[in-house]
């Protein structure tokens, strides 16, 4: 499937998270497709967590794709739980209620690849989604994003309101978020090997153990993902946006410091916490339900965030 300028020129568009790392691509790609209306709220002007304010943005709009969201690694994770639950929860119930009463025809809601089980069967189907508590560390985040699941079958129930839930898993490449006290992984540890190697440093210290796994999504497909579904796909049940690509943390490391080329050693904090064991993504819904599959190399994404990165933060 490809998205379409017939579909998306009759389309008004609101983006919450518009100017995110996410969203700056997802707009980036939506421009092409010329929509009627394209309404970008930034979060300096708009707090989501009140629902007047929700009520005023989702005005006269045709689709809401929400993407907005207070998140973070681990250490941000544990650091501020209440808030990301809090903050979380609120912008999705005020939203997505607002823009039922509003009429909206649809609402594309971003879920977390943290709602999953701490444990479950690898690769991650949508049906085990509830099969078990989330990973500690990010759990309040996790559930409140997992809200909107809920929420969003809860009124297609009542309401026949069509809201759609996509579990993206981590997200990474040019424009991602490089504060070392909220980014995740990927970026943390660019900002890390960089460092090092510009100070000349002996050791880089990486976080946890190194055993577990994770699959990335290099952003640019991520968009492309959002925008297929927000076409065509209009079901009821959660799908997974991801790559189906597992490395371990270790292996990561190993490739990131290879290809900045600090040539010190790796230091593994086992003190600090490795979050969920694995996490690998059973891509197949997203494939037949509105044709994705992620296209780019993981090597060749990862070679373009550093040199991002290098261009415009170092």
């Amino acid at each position: 499937m490809k998205s379409t300028k017939k579909f998306w020129q009759k389309q008004r568009v609101l983006i919450t998270g518009a100017h995110g790392f996410l969203g700056s691509h997802l707009v980036r790609n939506l421009k092409k497709l010329n929509p009627k209306e394209l309404k970008l709220p930034k979060h300096s002007k708009i707090d989501l967590r009140d629902q007047g304010a929700c009520a005023a943005i989702v005005e006269d709009m045709d689709i809401v794709i929400h993407l907005a969201a207070n998140v973070g690694g681990i250490g941000y994770n544990q650091k501020f739980p209440g808030e990301l639950f809090y903050d979380n929860l609120l912008m999705g119930v005020h939203l997505m209620e607002e823009a039922r009463k509003a009429g909206i025809k649809k609402f594309v809601g971003l879920g977390t690849i943290c709602a999953y089980p701490k444990f479950t069967s690898i690769p991650f189907q949508e049906k085990n989604l509830w099969a078990g508590y989330p990973e500690e560390t990010n759990a309040p985040y996790g559930l409140a994003k997992k809200m909107l699941l809920v929420q969003g079958q809860a009124y297609r129930k009542q309401y026949n309101f069509n809201a759609i839930y996509l579990l993206p898993v981590n997200m990474y490449g040019p424009g991602d978020n490089f504060n070392p006290l909220s980014s995740h992984v990927i970026p943390a540890l660019i900002r890390k090997f960089i460092n090092a190697k510009k100070n000349k440093q002996k050791t880089v210290s990486i976080w946890g153990t190194g055993r577990p796994t994770r699959e990335f999504l290099y952003v640019k497909d991520a968009a492309k993902g959002i925008i297929l579904a927000s076409e065509y796909f209009n079901g009821a049940e959660p799908i997974n946006l991801g790559s189906s690509f597992e490395i371990s943390i270790k292996e990561l490391a190993g490739m990131i410091q290879k290809i900045v080329g600090f040539t010190g050693k790796l230091v593994f904090d086992s003190s600090k916490p490795d979050g969920q064991p694995r996490r690998k993504l059973d891509v197949s819904k997203a494939q037949d339900k509105f044709g994705f599959l992620a296209q780019t190399n993981f090597e060749k994404g990862l070679k373009e965030t550093i040199n991002w990165y290098i261009k415009n933060e170092n």
